[in-house]
């Protein structure tokens, strides 16, 4: 997923930015016609996460499919930190550049869309006008429309789903902890064995949101923003847990893993015995290329675990928004939903209603039998939502102050 260092920052820069009115005429999303016509030939500089190899070589397949399809190039700007890209729209606006942005599409979601759609720096609503959003059957599907509880409204066009996935070394663990407390008692008995990101790691951030919403019995306050609740009470339970779960993690909690990647590179070097990703076949795959033992498999926990849709944006200054409409379209198509569900290319689950689509479409998603380090088929059907935008900044921000010296 992509990873927000510093929402707190853009937060303040948005809340600051004072609007000014746009000079260039936008493409017309509902005349398709025209937008492929106008796409040909263009150049999209697309800001996407950039620290895992899976998910690079799918951008390179779908720049390699834009190319011979529809004569569109795609440049991969590969990013450590989605704010930096959001970043460098606000400092555009600033400098007056509402015409010749040097971003086309943003892979974004969580606080960094409510910070940009809140100021007006996206360009929309063009989402449902693309052809292949029907696909997602977004009446029966709304996490589709929802981003982190907020609507999307037209502003994103959703390509993929996360869902976080424990994964253990069955060889060492014969049973794996299936909820926070059982967690807690697992790592005391395992000291060493077990790991989160740093904060403001993306994954990190979002191991704490799972354990709150468990922990707190205050959960309903979660889905409102954080200003609208007392947040040390919510929170108490959380800092609780983690200050009894610290001292048993992976160098006594004295120094984090850097990504869920690193986690992955942990558990492949023995260091660890148990992890988890956002991705749900992320253990899967490691195990296919070689990179995991055999023995490793995958589960959820008992009361479920949080889960989003990310989405592709397009700033309000894109130079190729007709290009980048398009390449958000073929994100959306059977064929590169397939690919990138794929074990062989990234494992990322699809976004459409695949019961809805024709014979033909179906068959694209037919994989086989399932690996034996992949989740079965029904492990993901209770997903827990996304808190409000909000939560995530205010957590990240109150445990780097309780555990950063």
């Amino acid at each position: 997923m992509p990873i927000n260092r510093h929402p707190h920052r853009l937060a303040i820069a948005t809340a600051m930015l004072a609007l000014t009115p746009l000079a260039m005429a936008n493409p017309d999303p509902s005349d398709w016609q025209g937008i492929v016509a106008e796409a040909e030939g263009q150049t999209v500089y697309w800001n996407a996460w950039g620290g895992d190899t899976r998910t690079n070589r799918y951008i390179e397949w779908v720049a390699q499919q834009m190319q011979a399809q529809h004569n569109v190039d795609v440049e991969h700007v590969k990013l450590d930190d989605t704010s930096s890209a959001v970043a460098r729209v606000l400092a555009e606006r600033q400098a007056g550049n509402n015409d010749d942005g040097s971003i086309d599409l943003i892979w974004i979601n969580g606080e960094n869309f409510a910070a940009m759609r809140a100021s007006d720096l996206l360009f929309g609503p063009f989402a449902e006008s693309l052809p292949n959003f029907a696909l997602t059957n977004a009446a029966d599907n709304p996490e589709v429309v929802t981003d982190f509880t907020l609507p999307t409204e037209g502003y994103e066009s959703p390509w993929g789903k996360a869902q976080i996935t424990f994964y253990y070394d069955s060889a060492q663990t014969e049973t794996p902890p299936e909820d926070m407390q059982a967690l807690l008692e697992w790592a005391e008995a395992h000291p060493g064995q077990f790991s989160y990101p740093r904060i403001p790691d993306f994954t990190g951030s979002t191991f704490l949101k799972q354990a709150l919403i468990e922990l707190t019995e205050q959960d309903e306050a979660l889905y409102q923003p954080v200003a609208e609740s007392d947040f040390e009470a919510v929170t108490k339970p959380l800092w609780a847990y983690l200050d009894a779960l610290h001292p048993h993690l992976w160098r006594s909690g004295r120094s984090f893993p850097e990504s869920g990647p690193n986690l992955r590179t942990l558990m492949s070097d023995g260091e660890l015995s148990l992890a988890f990703s956002f991705y749900p076949t992320e253990a899967a795959v490691a195990v296919m290329e070689y990179e995991l033992p055999e023995s490793v498999r995958s589960y959820v926990l008992e009361g479920g675990t949080l889960g989003n849709v990310h989405f592709v944006a397009i700033p309000y200054n894109s130079p190729h928004k007709a290009g980048a409409m398009l390449l958000a379209d073929f994100l959306l198509s059977p064929e590169a939903q397939a690919q990138k569900q794929s074990l062989a290319m990234w494992g990322d689950r699809s976004v459409l209603d695949i019961e809805q689509l024709d014979t033909d479409a179906q068959a694209l998603f037919e994989q086989g039998e399932r690996h034996p380090s992949e989740l079965p088929a029904d492990a993901l059907s209770n997903t827990l939502p996304e808190p409000h935008p909000s939560w995530m900044t205010a957590l990240q921000e109150a445990w780097q102050k309780r555990y950063v010296n």
